[in-house]
């Protein structure tokens, strides 16, 4: 994955202090810097001797230097008023993610004078951000040190790592879709007029040759993969000869994804495979999922949508898990199984060793399922996906609870009101696959929605009043 670049542009407006505006930009930088991200901060030291938004004359040069760092977002901490215009004309330019915010000012001076005026200031610029259509986020005037303000942050990057995913997304599609999944049709070209995402097919049969053609010739990342599989599972059900074979499949897999740029994949997952290579794909698909190139079966486009949606709004350091919505839980009426053959990442496994075994549901019993429970705690359910050319993604939290024993890789999962999340599944327009990720990625999936015209959040809890009280730090003594 490519390292997320912010833009940062600390603004301030002559009649206020510059002196404080020059002391709030350095406190706002060493905390976002202690917020411990994994991004790049692209600032604008050395264009003026401040490295704050101000001198309109600057306006080109700024610009020039985000475009060249090729930033993902762009934050505008108002260290006082600010210059409301040049934010806006930095921001149009650019058509990215905006952040506005400002530090909470101190009591006015003992002579009556204030020194930073920020909120007042913020009311300014979120006006002429909509005169120039520029979509924003902000974050409750508050503390550089307060949990609003940090939690407002890292939603942000979270909910522009989606955007910057989403706008910039290949699928890697493996043959077609099974013929029995109606479920899952989709509509290539709309997904690429509407929102730019691209698919990239290939043929069961490509894959197959690049498959036997890794295995021939071996290498560092086929032997990498076999000591995977040998180190991580319990493969005494299955042969040495199809622990190699997995592995062959799971690298060319991976290559096809490189080759193309691709950032997931949809695979026909059965029941050609498995007749033309003698193994079935869920262990691969699972090992690929670990590795943050998520594999979503019966070649489920709207699924590896949204599994790189939701990934990308932990910043890519949380794999999720690709599962059917299968069964209500015996005893409990807000209960239901998340289930599917053999596909949940190894590392979410409750087991040190979970089995690699042959799969239980089709005849020919071809090994490459990996079957037990995952961990549960708590979690979100995600669902991209559309039909007469209105998409919305359904977004929902979740935690693990003890249920029965199932075949193939399993969680239960309890949630606030079970019929009513069965009803918006229902209803559509969505089917029974989900995605689940270990994070509460909701608010920054719901922010990220804003910036990603003709997607609609559809949130069954947290509601969206929820949500949005949330953002503002409406819980948080401020």
């Amino acid at each position: 994955m490519t390292t997320f670049t912010l833009g940062f542009a600390p603004t301030r407006r002559f009649v206020f202090s510059k002196e404080d505006a020059f002391k709030y930009k350095e406190l706002i930088k060493d905390t976002m810097h202690g917020f411990g991200l994994d991004i790049k901060i692209v600032d604008l030291e050395g264009i003026n001797e401040e490295g704050l938004l101000y001198d309109r004359s600057e306006e080109k040069e700024i610009i020039e230097r985000f475009r060249f760092e090729q930033v993902d977002a762009l934050f505008f901490p108002h260290c006082n008023f600010g210059t409301e215009d040049l934010v806006a004309k930095i921001a149009k330019a650019l058509g990215k993610p905006v952040l506005i915010w400002g530090p909470r000012d101190e009591a006015p001076l003992e002579n009556g004078m204030r020194l930073r005026d920020t909120q007042c200031g913020i009311f300014a610029t979120g006006k002429v951000l909509r005169r120039f259509n520029v979509p924003f986020s902000y974050i409750t005037n508050s503390a550089v040190d307060s949990k609003v303000f940090e939690r407002g942050f890292k939603n942000f990057i979270g909910a522009a790592n989606v955007v910057k995913q989403f706008t910039d997304m290949r699928i890697l599609q493996v043959s077609t879709r099974p013929s029995d999944f109606w479920s899952v049709i989709c509509n290539e070209g709309e997904l690429l007029e509407k929102f730019g995402i691209q698919i990239h097919p290939i043929t069961l049969d490509e894959l197959k040759k690049k498959t036997l053609s890794v295995e021939k010739e071996g290498g560092a990342d086929l032997k990498e993969a076999v000591e995977y599989i040998k180190n991580s599972l319990d493969w005494t059900a299955v042969e040495e000869s199809d622990v190699r074979r997995i592995a062959s499949l799971k690298v060319a897999m991976k290559q096809y994804a490189a080759e193309t740029g691709s950032a997931a994949i949809a695979i026909q997952c059965w029941s050609t495979l498995q007749d033309i290579i003698g193994i079935m794909p869920c262990l691969a698909n699972a090992i690929l999922t670990d590795e943050q190139i998520p594999v979503t079966c019966e070649t489920d486009i709207h699924g590896a949508i949204t599994s790189l949606m939701v990934q990308a709004a932990t910043l890519n350091t949380v794999p999720t898990f690709f599962a059917d919505i299968t069964i209500r839980h015996p005893e409990n009426p807000n209960g239901e199984l998340l289930f599917h053959c053999g596909n949940f990442p190894v590392s979410l496994s409750t087991e040190d060793k979970p089995e690699l075994k042959k799969h239980f549901l089709f005849e020919d019993h071809s090994p490459g399922t990996h079957e037990g429970e995952i961990k549960g705690g708590a979690m979100t359910i995600a669902r991209f996906d559309g039909d007469h050319g209105e998409y919305s993604i359904f977004l929902g939290k979740a935690k693990g609870i003890e249920g029965p024993y199932s075949r193939g890789s399993y969680v239960w999962v309890e949630v606030n009101d079970w019929p009513l999340w069965e009803e918006k599944l229902v209803k559509g327009p969505y089917i029974h696959h989900s995605t689940g990720i270990h994070a509460d990625v909701i608010p920054v999936i719901y922010e990220a929605c804003q910036y990603i015209p003709g997607l609609t959040p559809d949130p069954v809890d947290p509601t969206e009043k929820e949500i949005q009280a949330w953002l503002r730090g409406s819980d948080i003594n401020q």
